[in-house]
């Protein structure tokens, strides 16, 4: 719905640094991995892609909600971020049997399989996952009124959420890529739910 102005604050998203899970492509939901010597310095630099997209003279965010995963608290920090708050549900997408698995692997007995069409066996299926998604932006959008929300979390959990920012289902974050230390920012004009940025890493 359209309103005179909009608000003062955007929600910008930050995934956590690369993993050696994640540089190798299993699936991390629960599974607490640190940081790799790149993903560390990668989430360092995500401290200018911040400072780039938010401004040289923004205030310091009005709230940063961090996922309880040691790779996120530890991107935040480096990144320069303090964080507020913990909030379980930026944790990543449950995989449930898939975890720690790469793609190719679950194809062995999954033929084209992908974690937007399913199936979802023992973990957290694209509505469980919207749903949570949506209780975050719930809460978040109105902390914008404030000012600028950080929210540091996961890459599959991180799409979904820019997907149901604009509406899409959450199997819509399958047209939004999320590397790792990316920024996306999820703006708003005029009450018009709208995406300024997406995946932003600086260079090395």
């Amino acid at each position: 719905m359209s309103v005179d102005v909009s608000p003062p604050g955007r929600v910008f998203l930050l995934r956590h640094g690369e993993t050696e899970w994640s540089a190798a492509g299993r699936h991390t939901g629960h599974t607490d991995i640190p940081l790799t010597d790149a993903g560390r310095a990668a989430a360092g630099r995500a401290r200018h892609s911040l400072e780039f997209l938010r401004g040289p003279d923004a205030p310091a965010p009005a709230r940063v909600l961090c996922s309880p995963r040691t790779r996120a608290r530890v991107t935040a920090e480096l990144a320069g971020l303090h964080v507020d708050a913990t909030d379980d549900r930026l944790a990543e997408w449950d995989y449930g049997n898939q975890e720690g698995l790469t793609t190719p692997q679950i194809r062995e007995r999954l033929p084209r399989w992908t974690i937007w069409d399913g199936p979802w066996t023992g973990g957290e299926t694209a509505d469980d996952v919207g749903a949570r998604a949506d209780s975050v932006l719930a809460a978040t959008r109105a902390l914008t009124a404030v000012g600028d929300v950080v929210l540091v979390g996961h890459g599959h959990f991180g799409r979904v959420l820019a997907a149901r920012w604009i509406g899409l289902p959450a199997t819509g974050g399958v047209h939004l890529k999320m590397d790792a230390a990316a920024v996306t920012v999820l703006g708003d004009e005029r009450g018009a739910p709208r995406l300024d940025a997406v995946n932003v890493v600086p260079p090395a």
